[in-house]
């Protein structure tokens, strides 16, 4: 029988010597121990949710809580109308705001990539250069609210997060790595540029789009600052993270409050709230990366070292 292992490595196999098996068995054994020490943090977080704030008080945060509870969820979950308005709102912001600002950000990236585009290094600067620099909370408040009158307007979260400069770099860059020969065939074909856009260049930066898609959902489902500013209580359904936010703060106004040191036989939880919330924010989203995962990587390497 031969030393050797052999692997199949499309359709081929390839013997593999003991150094190689040496090697490949380090890998697979580091990397176990990466994704643990990756998993190892919310399942904490998971599991502490369930404890009750006394347990947490005794003997910290454990992986497997002495006492268990449900009544930071029940908290959470107390107007359940509340909850579901805010998650329906959430997805909402984070679909529209998803797919139209890929759109945006795939044309103005492919128009800055163009040979035959006089503006397009004019155009970068500019758009690099509103990177650098922030004018701060005030201007912006004062822009949303008394030039666009976006109070209590949801566009007013929606729209700030609808391109990144870096985004948009990120993009053009990938897009440079496709051969302008593919424009000057739908040229040839008599195609316009819009249709050269759609038929042509989308189907070919699909990583790119999952990467940056994936950034801009982030950025939208964890977004709470915005809603903080311009969304008051005129506004029955906040964004998600905003709502749970609120609901941390009631409760640790209340616990200092001499109307909280009056409740008996009631121990208002502070950090298992916390645990709980970071749950319910973070589950939906994370069921979203395996499914652009391995599109991930390919798109930001490229994107990031091409041009």
């Amino acid at each position: 029988m031969s030393k050797n292992k052999e692997v199949a490595v499309k359709g081929t196999r390839v013997k593999l010597d003991k150094a190689d098996m040496f090697i490949r068995g380090f890998t697979y054994v580091i990397t176990s121990i990466f994704a643990l020490c990756c998993l190892f943090p919310f399942l904490l977080i998971v599991m502490s949710s369930f404890a009750t704030e006394e347990s947490i008080r005794r003997t910290g945060f454990t992986i497997w809580p002495s006492e268990f509870s449900t009544f930071s969820y029940e908290l959470i979950f107390n107007a359940p109308d509340m909850i579901i308005g805010s998650y329906v709102v959430t997805i909402i912001m984070t679909l529209t705001g998803t797919l139209v600002g890929l759109f945006i950000i795939a044309m103005t990236g492919y128009a800055l990539q163009r040979r035959d585009f006089p503006y397009r290094n004019k155009i970068s600067f500019y758009i690099f250069f509103t990177s650098l620099f922030n004018a701060g909370m005030v201007p912006f408040y004062l822009l949303m609210v008394q030039v666009y009158g976006l109070r209590d307007n949801y566009l007013a979260v929606w729209l700030p997060l609808l391109m990144s400069p870096w985004l948009i770099i990120l993009m053009k860059n990938f897009i440079k790595a496709i051969p302008h020969e593919i424009t000057e065939s739908g040229k040839i074909d008599g195609a316009g540029d819009f249709r050269i856009f759609l038929t042509l260049i989308l189907p070919t930066i699909i990583p790119a789009l999952a990467t940056i898609g994936l950034f801009i959902a982030l950025g939208y489902w964890n977004e709470w600052y915005n809603s903080s500013l311009f969304l008051t209580s005129k506004i029955r359904y906040k964004p998600l993270q905003f709502h749970l936010y609120s609901i941390v703060n009631k409760v640790a106004a209340l616990k200092s409050s001499v109307a909280g040191s009056m409740l008996v036989g009631v121990s208002l939880p502070a950090e298992t709230l916390k645990m709980a919330t970071a749950v319910v924010a973070t589950g939906p989203i994370i069921l979203l990366y395996p499914f652009v995962q391995k599109y991930f990587v390919s798109g930001l390497t490229v994107g990031a070292v091409k041009g």
